[in-house]
């Protein structure tokens, strides 16, 4: 295994980070398989482990924490917080209020006394950044996390972060953790070259576009993942006939797609590592396979004829979208101030 460097942390992980959200009532719910797919990762040279405390509710924590006992030193532990924990309209987000309740509940969870990475899950834009760049911080200094980073915050959040840390004496966003695959390559226009100029170490997550690019998902057919119905950009037609075009691509080169799906994520200079979330050990031992993989010149200009670069083929249903998108409040002006149609 090729370690790589995380962002300008110094620390050295894994290219492929094993995801911890299958492991857990979501997912598998047998402690003991989930905790021999972790130990069988470890083993392989995988020293990289993400999770998040909304996983299962905390129960991917707590098998991770039964996990890492007694390699704990060898591994890069990454968690994180902000999605809602309960009800109560506190318990999440991005607030010190919280940040200090939630790394505490994390660590215990882990059963570790510090965090390598600790990242924010989604932007919350009811708290201002510089109270959770602070508070972050503290835990930094406090000795409770390492670095700490983001998931889906646009380029521009990430320059204003960059910007507020700076100016205040704050430690910097260490880490992004977008999407990013074949099929959703939009991060490549600007939140990687951002990330690059501030020396942010990456972690893409769904390198497998939930499942399309595995080859399960046909023009045509149904499969149990379609049948299941639980994401709509699994019948993205505009997604299937991309995947319809890759497969013969993935064959003539003689390699599985799943293999050709994750190789192309890693190869972005920009990207630290891909998130492989396995829940058997028949999918990590698959993910493990292709593990040497490094595609051509040649069979990356081919795949970017099929999908541009900077180019999102639909989207993952799980994708961030700010409340510009999602309010419409914030994109129409009031009915006063508008002329009558």
């Amino acid at each position: 295994m090729q370690y790589r460097t995380l962002g300008d942390t110094g620390i050295q992980v894994s290219p492929y980070a094993l995801g911890a959200m299958m492991f857990g009532a979501i997912g598998n719910p047998d402690h003991e398989e989930s905790i021999r797919i972790m130990h069988t990762a470890f083993d392989a040279g995988i020293n990289f482990i993400d999770t998040a405390d909304v996983y299962s509710h905390g129960e991917s924590e707590e098998i991770v924490g039964k996990a890492i006992k007694g390699r704990r030193d060898q591994l890069v532990i990454a968690t994180k917080f902000g999605m809602p924990m309960g009800e109560d309209p506190n318990r999440r987000g991005g607030s010190r209020r919280w940040i200090t309740t939630a790394v505490e509940d994390s660590l215990r969870r882990l059963g570790t006394d510090y965090i390598d990475l600790y990242q924010m899950h989604r932007p919350d834009p009811t708290t201002d950044p510089g109270e959770t760049l602070s508070a972050l911080t503290d835990l930094v200094r406090a000795g409770k996390i390492r670095a700490f980073g983001t998931s889906t915050l646009p380029a521009s959040e990430i320059v204003e972060a960059q910007w507020i840390a700076e100016r205040r004496g704050l430690e910097p966003l260490r880490t992004e953790q977008p999407t990013y695959s074949i099929l959703n390559r939009g991060i490549e226009r600007e939140v990687l070259p951002v990330a690059q100029r501030h020396g942010m170490g990456v972690l893409v997550w769904s390198p497998l576009a939930q499942g399309m690019l595995t080859g399960r998902v046909r023009k045509g057919q149904t499969t149990d993942l379609r049948r299941a119905q639980l994401f709509t950009h699994i019948s993205d037609e505009r997604r299937i006939d991309v995947v319809e075009q890759l497969i013969p691509l993935a064959e003539q080169a003689g390699i599985k797609l799943t293999h050709l799906a994750i190789a192309f994520a890693i190869a972005h200079p920009g990207v630290t590592s891909a998130i492989l979330g396995p829940r058997t050990m028949e999918h990590l031992a698959d993910y493990l396979a292709g593990a040497d993989l490094v595609l051509s010149d040649e069979l990356l200009d081919q795949i970017d004829a099929i999908v541009p670069p900077g180019t999102d083929i639909g989207q993952l249903d799980m994708s961030y979208n700010p409340p510009a998108i999602t309010d419409s409040r914030l994109r129409r002006r009031e009915l006063a101030s508008r002329p009558a149609a």
